[in-house]
């Protein structure tokens, strides 16, 4: 539709050396106003004070959330599991728990972007020589990337939604509004469908 004409694209540089691309209808008059202000708001929102926030409370919510049903936590940033070690890469997992004798490795993912790919197929790998069930808390994931975890004998925890702390109610639903995307304010998350999908209240 903009190579026809009618809407129109434009690349706008952000404050942290990325870009953003901004596309509005050829009629709107006031599109350079509206998109200053949509810029604005992405570059609070994606500041790195910010992000790093919201990843630290996605991982508290996870952790509450898995000890709540009695999952046993034995490690955290860590490599090893029992007597094995992960020595290929430098990659850390976020959370390993123990339910029944049997090990789950546990990686939170709070942000609206899919995760890197190559850090999923690495840290599949990771978990066959750890010999330990790879799970990935995201708000969203391909379904082939989802296909893989399976195959990898895990799954995907599907959240829809990025997990924002409450004291951060009022950015947070601007934030939201404003930009379109799927957040949701928690005090908690729980498992529902057999764990594979989780609920946020």
């Amino acid at each position: 539709m903009v190579e026809e004409g009618l809407l129109r694209s434009e690349a706008r540089e952000l404050s942290s050396g990325g870009s953003i691309k901004i596309i509005s209808h050829k009629s709107y008059r006031y599109y350079k106003r509206s998109a200053s202000k949509l810029i604005k708001l992405v570059e609070e929102y994606a500041n790195p004070n910010i992000g790093a926030a919201i990843g630290l409370h996605g991982e508290m919510m996870v952790l509450e959330g898995f000890a709540r049903s009695e999952f046993l936590m034995k490690g955290r940033n860590t490599r090893t599991y029992g007597e094995r070690e992960w020595e290929k890469t430098e990659h850390d997992l976020d959370f390993i728990f123990e339910r029944d004798s049997v090990g789950y490795v546990v990686e939170v993912k709070n942000k609206l972007a899919y995760m890197d790919y190559d850090e999923l197929t690495i840290k599949i790998e990771m978990c066959k020589v750890l010999n330990i069930h790879p799970v990935f808390v995201v708000r969203m994931m391909p379904r082939t990337w989802i296909n893989e975890l399976i195959e990898g004998g895990g799954f995907a925890l599907i959240l829809k939604y990025q997990l924002v702390a409450m004291d951060a109610q009022r950015s947070g639903e601007k934030s939201f509004k404003r930009i379109g995307t799927s957040g949701r304010l928690t005090k908690n998350i729980r498992g529902r469908n057999n764990g594979k999908i989780c609920e946020v209240a």
